[in-house]
């Protein structure tokens, strides 16, 4: 029975990092009051470019700086559609889904001749800790991440700004406040939050990138952050809860 039970606390944390790191994506992207709808999309460039990076180097650690820099390019690509050019944010966020779907579908032609899924890749070592036994990094940066997004959100002037803007920008405006460069250093935190996302799901949740395998993951993030209210701690618990049930 006690097998049974550390097999499942471990099985809803695994399934669950993912989810955290896309959640508080979407926090940083609301807080600066742009819709995240495009999180599928940066999340399946993550994953696709840490499986490219850890093909072509053998080292799973550049593919997360490779996917994380995917994710970050994809953020900024949306950042200059719906801030600069003004783009209905939803649309601007499926249209982004939709390109990393097309874009990545091809690439996988290109480097391994197979739409559906990549060659095996080397994946990030696990580490040992007691009582759950073998885990990912990757969770213990997650939780860690969780407390740095509250402290950021809630306790630095980053945080006050990026919350005046999200809820008014024209006042924060108008109180001196750069509302497009505080828009868009949001950006990047959210593109980081969503490319480690993709890049847990391809080297190491599984150890191959698979044709979209983000898998609504994106949308999951997006019901999280209204579920929780946009807090950290409420993203924890929702992304926890996610986690079990997919267990």
């Amino acid at each position: 029975m006690m097998v049974v039970i550390q097999s499942l606390i471990t099985t809803t944390l695994r399934m669950s990092i993912p989810v955290i790191l896309a959640s508080l994506a979407g926090v940083f992207s609301a807080r600066a009051g742009i819709v995240a709808m495009g999180l599928e999309g940066m999340m399946l460039s993550g994953a696709f470019s840490a499986a490219y990076v850890t093909y072509i180097t053998g080292n799973p650690f550049l593919g997360i700086l490779g996917g994380i820099l995917a994710g970050v390019v994809l953020s900024l690509v949306h950042g200059v559609l719906v801030i600069k050019f003004r783009l209905d944010q939803v649309i601007g966020g499926i249209g982004l889904n939709l390109f990393a779907t097309g874009l990545t579908t091809v690439f996988m032609q290109l480097v391994w001749g197979n739409r559906g899924k990549s060659e095996m890749l080397n994946t990030i070592p696990s580490i040992k800790v007691p009582v759950l036994g073998k885990i990912s990094p990757l969770l213990l940066i997650a939780l860690i991440t969780v407390g740095l997004a509250g402290y950021v959100l809630y306790k630095t002037v980053f945080g006050l700004h990026l919350r005046m803007v999200g809820e008014n920008p024209t006042a924060a405006k108008t109180l001196g406040i750069y509302v497009n460069r505080i828009r868009f250093q949001s950006l990047i935190i959210v593109g980081i939050l969503s490319g480690l996302s993709g890049a847990y799901l391809s080297i190491d949740h599984l150890n191959m990138f698979v044709r979209d395998m983000v898998a609504g993951r994106g949308f999951i993030a997006l019901s999280i952050d209204i579920l929780g209210r946009y807090t950290p701690g409420g993203i924890l618990a929702g992304s926890l809860f996610f986690g079990f049930v997919d267990a």
